[in-house]
């Protein structure tokens, strides 16, 4: 089944695609950079990166990070990291609704002309 995929570019030329929102729900839900960077199959270190860059392009840090001690360190989500999390996601089941059935006819019109097996 066709699906839209979708990539945000602000005037800013920063850039907000799925990967970095699956990201943050990840945070949200396990509590840290690296076992949220595992669950998405990312290294640490580009999982980092990734939210660096989002706590770059706004003004308000999506996340809050902590380091560690005896209890061990963590990364939270900020409220403004779940909104950019719901606005996001408004946005593709939006653009998913408004193009259910041009996406559709694509797909027919892929699966009847399909290329014989190689």
């Amino acid at each position: 089944m066709a699906r839209l995929i979708v990539r945000i570019e602000l005037d800013s030329e920063a850039r907000i695609g799925g990967d970095a929102i699956r990201l943050l729900e990840l945070i949200e839900t396990k509590g840290s950079i690296s076992a949220a960077g595992r669950a998405h199959g990312l290294t640490f270190r580009r999982a980092w990166t990734v939210l660096d860059e989002l706590n770059r392009m706004f003004k308000t840090p999506v996340i809050a990070a902590h380091v560690g001690g005896s209890n061990g360190g963590g990364a939270r989500l900020t409220a403004f990291g779940r909104e950019i999390i719901d606005r996001y996601r408004a946005i593709e089941s939006i653009a998913a609704c408004l193009t259910a059935d041009e996406l559709a006819a694509l797909e027919a019109v892929a699966n009847s002309q399909a290329p014989e097996a190689r």
